[in-house]
């Protein structure tokens, strides 16, 4: 049986997918049943055959072997909710270096939160790191130690940052970095940060557009043609990742990849692209 592989979706009601796999679930289906029985699909066996390829074939859970049966991966995540109905806290914080672990602070957060396909709310603050800001910094961003002197510290935002990260994915440009000072700015100020699903732009960027050679948030507005209205600034950077995010989620859905665990796993694991091969799928029956 050989796994499936990438390629572009046909525009329609994503929905289908989730018919598939329900259908799926209760066994092994040719090629044309789905097309015909579980899709609605008629017309030309061959752009029958194609169409289901499309639809299916980015999506880990599915399996087609040389007869063009389609099963169930069982070792793939379940179908979970939809990317449409999931928020998300997009975030960027600049700090007074590059790593948390070695004493660093946040001197600036943005939040944007992200639902239903927009932007929805947005948060930003200056932060008191309890030290100057290192001349290299505010090259860089253009915040002084005269501006963050009078802003809160940590400690005093900590239960309002919590609450815009609970109950969404947190998302940034370079997540492990982000989160890495946010957490430990939690856990510092509240004992505990919230256990939220974790995406990073990046990551999705160098699998959902390949073509990039570079992925730094420069070069990826470009390509999608967002602007950054105050690149190195907290809440610049975060309302433009968050822009971002929702052109990279367009690409997710046109390859098929409708719900978060499907999109997280489709990200961590590579797999050798493969054209459709008209010749796979046997007619016989029709």
């Amino acid at each position: 049986m050989t796994p499936v592989s990438d390629a572009s979706r046909p525009a329609g009601d994503r929905s289908l997918v989730r018919a598939v796999v329900r259908r799926l679930g209760g066994g092994p289906a040719h090629t044309f049943e789905l097309a015909q029985d579980v899709l609605g699909l008629k017309g030309n066996p061959g752009a029958l055959a194609a169409t289901v390829f499309q639809l299916l074939s980015a999506d880990r859970r599915f399996l087609v072997d040389e007869n063009g049966v389609w099963r169930l991966d069982p070792d793939a995540v379940p179908l979970g909710r939809p990317l449409s109905e999931t928020r998300f806290a997009v975030v960027d914080v600049e700090t007074t270096g590059g790593a948390s672990w070695r004493g660093h602070r946040i001197i600036d957060i943005g939040i944007v939160e992200v639902a239903d396909g927009e932007v929805v709310a947005e948060y930003e603050s200056l932060v008191n790191p309890g030290r100057g800001v290192p001349p290299a910094i505010t090259s860089l961003t253009g915040i002084t130690t005269d501006m963050v002197r009078g802003a809160p510290y940590f400690e005093h935002v900590a239960d309002e940052i919590a609450e815009r990260l609970r109950g969404r994915v947190f998302v940034a440009h370079n997540a492990m970095f982000d989160w890495g000072f946010v957490s430990r700015e939690l856990i510092d100020a509240l004992g505990d940060a919230p256990d939220v699903p974790r995406l990073c732009t990046v990551r999705l960027a160098r699998r959902l557009v390949p073509e990039l050679r570079r992925r730094n948030l420069d070069v990826v507005c470009r390509h999608f043609d967002v602007p950054i209205h105050a690149r190195h600034r907290a809440h610049g950077d975060a309302l433009a990742t968050a822009r971002v995010l929702l052109r990279l989620l367009d690409e997710a859905a046109g390859l098929g990849l409708e719900d978060l665990g499907t999109l997280e796993e489709y990200v961590r694991r590579r797999r050798a692209r493969r054209r459709f091969d008209p010749n796979q799928f046997s007619l016989e029956g029709l």
